[in-house]
């Protein structure tokens, strides 16, 4: 089969003004070797959760990743920490359908406590995993609405810490809007390539710098894949820091994914992107 493609995208690291921007990018960029790590994560917790140890054991229909984690568009959380939220879907069947939210949210958390020593902390939608290191897994629980396109679901929201009349359950399709983004900003081989090599050369250089370390680190599978997902992480990274000091809802990152997907398009300069996206 042929592998050729046209979307070999522009090496946003050839133009002065694209550098600032991917440099920016590059500087809020969950690293490779953390990536990696939140992937043994998640796949840890899905065998945890779908084991004898708990109530979940033959009723996990699908785990999988959802929003930033799932276009690989993942970023500091207000763009000036080390800290980081992943989000699951954990889509449920069985006697969970039948469940109130607030019944299936406090059987995910109970589940969960004592889980490798991390805190365990129930929200309105999700329960958060918060690891020691600055990492966050949010896995928010949900059940398939029968009769649709694949995986769309409803979510469960229940602020607790008794049940409410405002309880209630959340249409959401989170895998049919990742297919979509990710169909919408395909791989683009250069702008892949120039950031694998930006990280390799940083990661050298750190290793080089350490008194404890004298091997070259090996490189990491690599997650930045078009020019779009890279304007998308700027525009958060502009979000964030015009709301740092805000409490409260903050502008969805969701949102800008969808801006970002709807104005996608192959082989296009980075500063053209954010313009574009703008």
């Amino acid at each position: 089969m042929s592998t050729f493609t046209t979307n070999l995208g522009i090496n946003p690291f050839e133009d002065p003004l694209d550098r600032i921007l991917a440099e920016i990018a590059f500087s809020i960029q969950l690293p490779p070797s953390q990536h990696q790590k939140a992937i043994e994560r998640y796949e840890a917790v899905q065998r945890f959760l779908d084991s004898p140890a708990t109530s979940f054991e033959g009723l996990i229909e699908y785990f999988y990743p959802q929003g930033s984690m799932a276009i690989d568009a993942t970023i500091s959380t207000r763009g000036t920490d080390d800290e980081f939220d992943l989000d699951i879907v954990l889509q449920l069947g069985g006697r969970f359908r039948s469940m109130q939210p607030l019944e299936i949210h406090k059987e995910l958390e109970t589940a969960l406590l004592g889980y490798c020593g991390v805190k365990v902390v129930r929200q309105t939608r999700c329960v958060t995993l918060y690891y020691k290191d600055g990492m966050h897994l949010d896995i928010t629980p949900s059940v398939r609405e029968l009769a649709t396109p694949e995986r769309q679901s409803h979510i469960m929201h229940a602020k607790g810490p008794s049940a409410s009349a405002l309880d209630n359950r959340v249409a959401m399709n989170a895998y049919g809007f990742a297919n979509w983004y990710n169909l919408r900003a395909p791989l683009e081989r250069r702008v892949h390539d120039a950031f694998a090599k930006r990280w390799h050369d940083f990661e050298t250089a750190r290793a080089r710098a350490s008194a404890d370390v004298d091997d070259v680190p090996e490189q990491q599978a690599f997650v930045v894949k078009n020019t779009a997902t890279l304007a998308l992480q700027v525009h958060k990274r502009s979000r964030n820091i015009r709301y740092a000091d805000h409490v409260g809802r903050i502008i969805p990152s969701v949102l800008l994914s969808y801006y970002a997907g709807g104005a996608a398009r192959p082989n296009m300069r980075l500063s053209d992107m954010v313009v574009r996206i703008a």
